[in-house]
């Protein structure tokens, strides 16, 4: 019994790390081509973030194109995103700033390989599925801040000048100081029209790499001006041979909570940047726990390069998105080429125009903000407004850590808020409202239906409806909603996409019993949209019930037909 034990624990141990472990159609996904040129687009504009982050960390220049490189390879390879781009990110180097000031550099690259360690059992563990419990409202709030800090943080870039403040506010207030003090417009006007033409030529042909044209052209003509604009200057060449950190050990005690804290925000940026970049492509779902264990293989490998503890970057998987990129390759040229930039190309790649990797950056926080997105949002319910705005400000005004978790109080709170104020002793009558008897025989008929009780949000949305996906073998889901409570917006987001993917499978669903009190908010979030058809709303189950007997029967027959023409 004992072996039998232990042959049963192995075999789900391998079946867990196969699902965590590189596979085929990682690589088929899109045009080679357009994957190359949205790698070489990421590359451009990641170049001078990890020499700047590398600097900012205290450790060094060297340190983030290691990092860039060796992160975002490995990450690349092993991670739960298709289209995710992983290296040094500025939250990760707040954090990283007084590790360095207390224990050096050393100190740092002992951290980050705890953190990777640490990472890949929460990987084995299954715990990168809980970031599906972050309300809706919460990753578009971040979402918004991380945009208005990705502008924020160009200024000075963009407007030509030197300016310091820790926090994203003082830096551009900083910016805009020094150059008010002595303003030249030939910086900014070189961001505002790549800002411009990309918006603009983004929207008339959004496959054609922009943005990689307009830094080369600004390249040529800043080298045939004779250097009017600041340019990234000097690159360092080549990476540092792989060694094992020296490991301080009269401070680990310290080092242990320091590397905890960098695996929550490791953990925490990361899934969030591949929520968010599932949001902005079509059909894309990201592995959690995948991602978790690619992020922890990372870092346990970039510090013996001399990186610094990585994380997925949103500013970059959103270049790498817009860019087109469908695939792991992406990412993986963008690394491989920053390694060629610092090996052969780094004396070409010092000359581009750091006004013009600004509007990059500016004219990508323009497009991470879906306005149609927000706006449904806002108009769905009063909750998730107040959350979605009060995540939004403070990821602008504090960290990621601290807004996700004033985030999670605001919407608990509002969700608390409507679950309480929607019980109601009523009286139930018995007719007509238990289908029981009849809903078996429709399994029959290739029909199910389910009855949808109390509320509906961000906290009990995806355990239900996820199991609800899986259906097979039918051809019609009626949901019955005359039970349900609450809806906030992740509730009816997961109820959209479950919708859309029966409805991709051939499977029809249709609403009965929708209250009036929750139309407005299934509207404004798509779910109407998600439908096969607009009529697919019934006032009480035996008439969708009855329009679905008619629906399966005429699929029926047009399989019989199909089948007798096959024959």
């Amino acid at each position: 019994m004992g072996w039998a034990s232990r042959g049963i624990r192995a075999a789900g141990l391998l079946a867990r790390a196969d699902d965590l472990l590189p596979r085929k159609d990682d690589w088929t996904r899109g045009r080679v081509g357009g994957n190359l040129t949205a790698g070489v687009m990421v590359a451009l504009v990641a170049l001078p973030l990890a020499l700047g982050f590398g600097v900012a960390s205290g450790v060094g220049a060297g340190a983030g194109i290691a990092t860039a490189v060796v992160a975002g390879a490995v990450a690349a390879v092993f991670g739960g995103s298709h289209v995710q781009v992983s290296g040094p990110t500025g939250a990760m180097t707040v954090v990283l700033i007084p590790i360095v000031a207390a224990h050096g550099a050393d100190g740092v690259l002992v951290v980050g390989l705890m953190a990777g360690l640490m990472l890949l059992v929460l990987s084995v563990t299954g715990a990168g599925r809980a970031i599906r419990y972050v309300p809706i409202p919460v990753v578009e709030g971040f979402t918004v801040g991380i945009a208005v800090i990705i502008a924020l943080q160009q200024l000075p870039a963009a407007l030509g000048v030197e300016a310091h403040g820790e926090k994203i506010l003082v830096l551009a207030a900083d910016a805009v100081s020094a150059w008010l003090s002595s303003p030249e417009w030939l910086t900014p006007a070189t961001t505002i029209a790549t800002v411009a033409v990309i918006l603009v030529v983004g929207r008339v042909r959004p496959g054609m790499p922009t943005a990689l044209l307009l830094v080369a052209l600004a390249t040529l003509v800043n080298a045939l001006a004779d250097g009017g604009l600041t340019t990234i200057g000097h690159i360092p060449t080549g990476l540092p041979a792989p060694h094992l950190p020296d490991v301080p050990w009269a401070d680990i005690d310290s080092l242990v909570l320091a590397a905890a804290a960098v695996t929550a925000l490791g953990a925490l940026e990361s899934l969030l940047s591949a929520t968010v970049s599932d949001a902005m492509t079509v059909g894309e779902r990201h592995d959690p726990d995948r991602e978790l264990f690619g992020q922890g293989l990372a870092n346990v490998v970039s510090p013996l390069f001399g990186g610094i503890p990585a994380t997925a970057a949103i500013a970059r998987t959103a270049v790498n998105v817009r860019a087109g990129a469908t695939s792991r390759l992406a990412a993986l040229t963008h690394a491989v080429l920053l390694l060629l930039v610092v090996l052969v190309a780094a004396r070409w790649v010092s000359e581009v125009p750091l006004a013009s990797l600004a509007g990059v950056l500016i004219a990508t926080a323009v497009q991470m903000v879906r306005v149609s997105s927000l706006t449904a949002l806002v108009r769905s319910t009063r909750g998730d407004a107040v959350t979605l705005l009060i995540t939004a400000g403070a990821t602008i005004a504090f960290d990621l850590v601290v807004a996700v978790i004033i985030g999670f109080v605001v919407a608990g709170f509002f969700a608390l808020q409507q679950t309480a104020g929607t019980v109601r002793l009523e009286e139930t009558p018995l007719d007509e409202t238990d289908h029981v008897a009849e809903e078996r025989q429709l399994l029959d008929e290739h029909i199910i239906c389910f009855r949808l009780e109390g509320p509906l949000f961000f906290a009990a949305a995806h355990d239900f409806l996820l199991e609800l996906a899986e259906v097979s073998r039918v051809r019609v889901v009626v949901l019955r909603m005359s039970h349900l409570t609450t809806v906030d917006a992740t509730g009816a987001h997961v109820l959209a996409d479950t919708i859309g993917r029966l409805e991709r499978r051939g499977i029809t669903v249709m609403l009965s019993g929708v209250r009036p009190m929750h139309v407005r908010v299934l509207r404004e979030l798509g779910v109407h949209d998600r439908l096969a058809h607009e009529k697919h709303f019934f006032a009480t189950t035996p008439e969708a019930i009855e329009h679905a007997r008619v629906h399966a029967a005429r699929i029926e027959h047009a399989a019989e037909d199909a089948r007798g023409a096959d024959a």
